[in-house]
């Protein structure tokens, strides 16, 4: 059975005229409810999580601050969200829906999170939106448990992964893949174990052509036991804060081939939904639908 984590406080209340799309959170479940993809047995609530996961990723220090809303003003404005103790729980309930997460795609091949992504949280820092680094938190979850000796995270967001890339730079168990725009934020990149910057205006063809060649060399050049999908749908090109030319079709097309990579070679994946940010909330949400709907046509 495919599982999905969602709670309520997801849809966290933002001032008026906030450009981010809070409100997809709440109408991507209601969706997938609607229209058959999912049935209320599909979801989960995750809780407040265990520190200790969340410092394996994270500084205690900069953990601590953030619970204590005493994060000095001007980093606290990199983040991007009027910084309160209700968006600081929901970042680490994100996290506990990706850590079970792992879990259940051990247990059914795959598991999703509508929320997360959240890949711009460095060990030490937070911004653009991100706090807590979800996969990442989830990776050292991982590790902990003992659950997977090898792991692959494939952010395929349209901005690089660069907290995740600095949170596992010195860690070769951990291997780290973004592909994006290459003239997107953050204008400066961290180093991935493997980064593939796009030119502007990449279309479909082009992006899934270097995807298939790429994916399948790295995972059997890896060999990893578990994969971390960030399926990002600001790589279409309606989006605002993206500047790549992708359809819904061709991101709907770049899922599936992940996801069936995935199957083929029965890895578990965890997925989160990383960012969405194009001005019809019916394209933002269509275009998250598509990765659930994927993972129930190829999985169950």
């Amino acid at each position: 059975m495919l599982k999905i984590a969602y709670h309520p406080i997801y849809k966290h209340h933002l001032p008026d005229g906030h450009r981010f799309p809070m409100l997809k959170y709440d109408l991507l479940p209601k969706q997938l409810l609607h229209e058959g993809t999912c049935e209320p047995v599909n979801f989960f609530e995750p809780e407040i999580p265990n520190d200790k996961y969340i410092v394996a990723a994270h500084d205690p220090e900069y953990f601590y601050d953030l619970l204590n809303i005493k994060i000095p003003p001007k980093e606290a404005r990199k983040i991007g969200f009027p910084l309160t103790e209700d968006l600081v729980e929901r970042e680490r309930i994100i996290a506990d829906g990706t850590l079970k997460g792992c879990e259940y795609a051990q247990e059914h091949g795959i598991a999703m999170n509508i929320a997360g992504g959240t890949h711009h949280a460095y060990t030490n820092r937070g911004e653009a939106f991100c706090m807590l680094n979800d996969q990442a938190i989830g990776a050292r979850y991982l590790q902990a448990k003992g659950l997977a000796k090898k792991i692959l995270i494939v952010d395929l967001d349209v901005h690089q992964g660069n907290g995740t890339a600095e949170i596992f730079q010195n860690d070769a168990s951990v291997f780290t893949f973004s592909m994006h725009g290459a003239s997107n934020y953050p204008f400066k990149k961290e180093q991935s174990d493997l980064d593939i910057p796009l030119e502007k205006g990449t279309d479909d063809a082009r992006y899934l052509s270097i995807l298939k060649e790429t994916l399948p060399k790295l995972i059997e050049q890896e060999k990893p036991d578990f994969i971390f999908y960030l399926s990002g749908v600001d790589v279409i090109e309606t989006d605002k804060l993206g500047t790549l030319g992708m359809t819904i079709e061709g991101c709907k097309q770049r899922d599936a081939f992940v996801l069936e990579t995935c199957y083929k070679l029965q890895i578990p994946v965890q997925c989160s939904m990383g960012g969405g940010y194009s001005p019809d909330i019916k394209t933002i949400v269509d275009a998250h639908a598509n990765t659930f709907r994927l993972a129930q046509q190829i999985y169950f």
